[in-house]
């Protein structure tokens, strides 16, 4: 007995069965007998004079018969013979080239029991090459899980290092991985879990220079960034060059999941069409998120990568998927693509990849006053040469329970402006928060208020603190 191994387009001639079992020696031995089992399938397999159709062919192991003895090739008792029709659509990977070791057969046997995804669609996972942008806390269970269903060829891009505060959420690193480059430390998981795949690494900043020359050669990007000025540029290069861009978001305890860049399908700036001004929007370094949050989101941007590869499926393009932990409650939200969109729309003012930084506020406009910093270490000199100086610490009373600093005035950012006559003009002003991005948000709403006195930014926050100068104080 040999197995004839049925492709998904075929099964509904097959009573949906994704093998049959058949007596035959050769090659056309087991797909005549194939098609006498089932008769409506004969037509599709051959031409009326019983010669095999030009867009049906057959492999033992993983070659071609063509290549071999045709339909006189032999099959061992016990071997298989796959079908692989030629199709229209999918995800271009160029699934109908690979085949499936007996090593790949076993290791992805709970993917080859579902109808849906069977051997067609892990052969499409094998030949698919997905970029995951990011290999933090979405990218690190997302490359995992994509790793393990047998995506052939991952890549990773990155530019950070694995820090002691990564590991309460991106699992893909451990603690002898501190300080090493994440996507060296990504790699080697991924290779752990699964040595027959390829893993491509980008130890760069994703950046309007190199983003469509690293996008380009991958089939489904997937967005697992935490900074907006690169989901613009992401979702900008995906837009251009016609690929699929798998979104995530976290934040504390909600998450959000879309797929964007699709065709006739919304993108990410039909949804948002400009960023918050800068920290406005807390990162998950200032704002935490709950462990398990970027774990949920990942794996369902996994699910839909692999959804979009294998095809038939109903993936969230058009939907925004809404997720509170908390509460431990979904919402599906529907999206539109937008007409006027700059980027997608039918008439696109953006046409090419822009300054991303500028386009997020990142970078100060000529006519908008700077910020003032200060060092922790100048900030120590000042205090040891008994300058009066006010702190302003604008932290949450949650934030202020894992380290205080001695002699501050406590000011929520939301309370700031209308306390402000409480602020003593006549002292230099020091706003305080973790890593010294909200509290500039603090000194621009003073200044708009009216607020005459000099106020600093102390650069890199109360981490840099503990850091440089109070190395008893934690840095969290």
């Amino acid at each position: 007995m040999v197995k004839v191994l049925i492709p998904y387009a075929l099964r509904v001639f097959t009573e949906r069965c994704s093998e049959v079992e058949v007596e035959a020696n050769t090659a056309g031995e087991a797909i005549r007998a194939l098609a006498n089992e089932y008769p409506e399938l004969k037509k599709h397999l051959f031409t009326e004079d019983g010669n095999l159709r030009d867009f049906i062919n057959l492999f033992v192991g993983s070659e071609n018969v063509h290549n071999l003895q045709g339909l006189d090739t032999p099959v061992a008792a016990g071997g298989e013979v796959m079908i692989i029709p030629a199709i229209a659509g999918g995800s271009g990977n160029g699934a109908e080239d690979v085949g499936l070791s007996h090593e790949e057969i076993a290791r992805y046997s709970r993917h080859l029991l579902l109808p849906d995804i069977a051997v067609d669609g892990q052969k499409k996972l094998k030949a698919a090459k997905v970029l995951i942008i990011g290999t933090g806390g979405l990218g690190a269970p997302m490359a995992l899980y994509l790793a393990a269903a047998g995506v052939g060829t991952i890549g990773l891009v990155d530019f950070d290092f694995v820090d002691e505060s990564n590991l309460q959420r991106q699992i893909i690193h451990s603690t002898r991985d501190i300080d090493r480059p994440k996507v060296a430390s990504a790699k080697d998981s991924l290779k752990g879990i699964n040595p027959l795949i390829r893993v491509i690494t980008h130890n760069a900043m994703l950046t309007s220079q190199n983003a469509l020359e690293i996008i380009r050669d991958y089939d489904i990007v997937a967005d697992g960034t935490d900074n907006f000025q690169t989901r613009y540029l992401v979702n900008d290069a995906c837009v251009f060059l016609g690929k699929p861009n798998v979104y995530g978001s976290v934040f504390q305890f909600e998450g959000q999941a879309s797929v964007f860049g699709a065709k006739d399908g919304p993108c990410y700036r039909c949804l948002y069409p400009l960023p918050p001004p800068p920290g406005l929007v807390p990162s998950c370094a200032e704002g935490g998120v709950m462990g398990v949050l970027p774990g949920i989101i990942g794996t369902i941007q996994a699910a839909e990568i692999i959804k979009l590869i294998v095809g038939n499926a109903k993936p969230l393009v058009g939907r925004l998927l809404h997720f509170d932990a908390w509460r431990m409650a979904f919402r599906e939200l529907k999206l539109a693509k937008e007409p006027d969109c700059p980027v997608c729309g039918a008439n696109p003012s953006i046409t090419e990849l822009i300054d991303y930084e500028q386009f997020c506020g990142l970078k100060p406009s000529g006519t908008e006053e700077p910020v003032e910093t200060i060092t922790a270490t100048y900030l120590k000199q000042r205090l040891d040469n008994g300058e009066r100086i006010q702190f302003i610490d604008i932290r949450e009373p949650h934030e202020r329970a894992i380290v205080k600093f001695p002699n501050s005035w406590v000011c929520p950012l939301g309370q700031l402006t209308r306390r402000a006559d409480e602020l003593d003009p006549t002292a230099d002003a020091v706003f305080l928060c973790k890593i010294g991005q909200r509290s500039i948000l603090g000194i621009k709403a003073l200044r708009e208020a009216g607020y005459q006195g000099r106020m600093l930014n102390l650069e890199d926050g109360l981490n840099a603190w503990a850091r440089d100068v109070d190395k008893s104080m934690p840095i969290y």
